[in-house]
């Protein structure tokens, strides 16, 4: 079973915290370090689970290197959900997934190649959400009624999937409206 929880407003706090160690750690192999995911996005309910996307030009052995030393685990996760109607390369939703080292909070590091649609997917996503509460609000509404009602945890996503499809739509018109323009780095 999925747990959502209401927002926590150490969240933020808590990927600086990570987030600075992960800086340092992978110096200018890391284009970007961001906070994604429903904990970067102010009174939405989430997991209990810091989401960090970490932008760098190319899946290198390095950057893998770097993290297994730091303790982080790497998962046999290596592409994004491609959203319905998308015509886009698969190469542009290829990406490396990684959990927290034993010692550190619940983390999902999503390790995704710069100027890809993935990795401007989650960014696009984040800050649309923080711009429209409504929005945010009834996303979180859906998640908590999925895990109530979902008993299988690897359902949860493919549940979800759609939904997320709906409101990325969104954001790409919101988009082009407003210029919306990648924001510097979290980390």
């Amino acid at each position: 079973m999925v747990t959502i929880i209401p927002y926590k407003l150490n969240w933020p706090n808590e990927f600086q915290k990570i987030g600075g160690k992960l800086r340092h750690s992978l110096g200018d192999t890391a284009l970007r370090i961001d906070h994604i995911g429903s904990t970067s996005i102010p009174g939405l309910a989430a997991k209990d689970r810091i989401d960090i996307q970490i932008t760098v030009e190319s899946l290198a052995p390095a950057i893998e290197k770097l993290l297994t030393r730091d303790g982080y685990q790497k998962l046999q996760i290596s592409t994004d959900h491609i959203p319905k109607g998308i015509k886009s390369h698969p190469d542009n939703w290829v990406k490396w997934v990684f959990i927290n080292p034993p010692h550190q909070r619940p983390t999902n590091l999503h390790v995704r190649i710069n100027g890809r649609t993935n990795q401007r997917y989650a960014l696009l996503f984040r800050d649309y959400l923080r711009t429209h509460q409504p929005v945010a609000q009834a996303y979180a509404e859906l998640k908590e009624r999925l895990s109530e009602n979902i008993a299988d945890p690897d359902l949860y996503p493919d549940v979800k999937d759609p939904a997320v499809d709906l409101i990325y739509f969104a954001a790409e018109d919101w988009s082009r409206f407003t210029g919306w323009q990648l924001g510097p780095s979290d980390a």
